[in-house]
């Protein structure tokens, strides 16, 4: 019974966590439509309010409109006049003060994680965590600021150490480049490992002797 029931759940496990996030995922496109469409809703005739109410209650329009929207968007984006628009957006937003502080933080992330130049994640790392005698998978998310790097006098990398099982917290860490291995298993493959608490291994031929390279140094 035991063995039965270990396997219906290793069955169900990852089906149910897919489904649960996209589901999240899409519930909360469709918020963000239901609230611009309540809105519209209360300014406009009651009649042509009821048929907006009507044409809300779809399933499934609430997100098309949302991924139609962003879509557009982005196409704006990369023309030139909404180039010049968002330079107009960014300028207003950075005279608000407290909003300035917050939109220009998320728009520095965002661009990190999602432009294909960006360091954030560059490769896994082998870094010596919580004491000399161990050792843990980071990810390196690019260089210290001026000003560290000048009060350390060294060369150091900024990496982010995540948790286990759930790899969204951790910790950000900034480490001497030389006390670092860099490991040959992808990204994707290391976030596999760390998420599976190393139940998992590295599909790639050379994951699993990264921890064995020669280039080791002393404690």
């Amino acid at each position: 019974m035991k063995k039965y029931f270990i396997a219906g759940i290793l069955v169900w496990a990852p089906m149910s966590i897919t489904i649960w996030v996209i589901a999240w995922g899409l519930g909360l496109l469709d918020g963000v439509f239901g609230s611009v469409m309540h809105a519209i809703i209360a300014v406009f005739p009651s009649q042509f309010g009821a048929d907006l109410q009507h044409f809300r209650e779809l399933p499934g329009v609430g997100i098309l409109i949302v991924v139609l929207v962003i879509m557009l968007t982005g196409l704006l984006a990369i023309s030139y006049a909404g180039q010049w628009w968002m330079k107009v957006w960014d300028g207003l937003m950075g005279r608000i003060p407290i909003v300035r502080s917050i939109y220009s933080s998320v728009q520095q992330v965002s661009s990190t994680l999602f432009s294909g130049s960006g360091q954030a994640f560059s490769k896994a790392l082998l870094i010596r965590y919580p004491h000399a005698d161990s050792w843990v998978i980071a990810f390196q998310t690019g260089i210290p600021a001026k000003e560290v790097t000048a009060k350390l006098g060294e060369d150091y990398v900024n990496v982010f150490l995540p948790t286990t099982p759930n790899p969204t917290s951790g910790f950000f860490m900034i480490v001497p480049r030389a006390q670092t291995i860099e490991l040959d298993m992808s990204v994707e493959e290391a976030l596999k490992h760390i998420v599976s608490m190393g139940s998992v291994p590295p599909t790639s031929p050379t994951g699993l002797t990264a921890l064995q390279s020669p280039h080791h140094f002393d404690s």
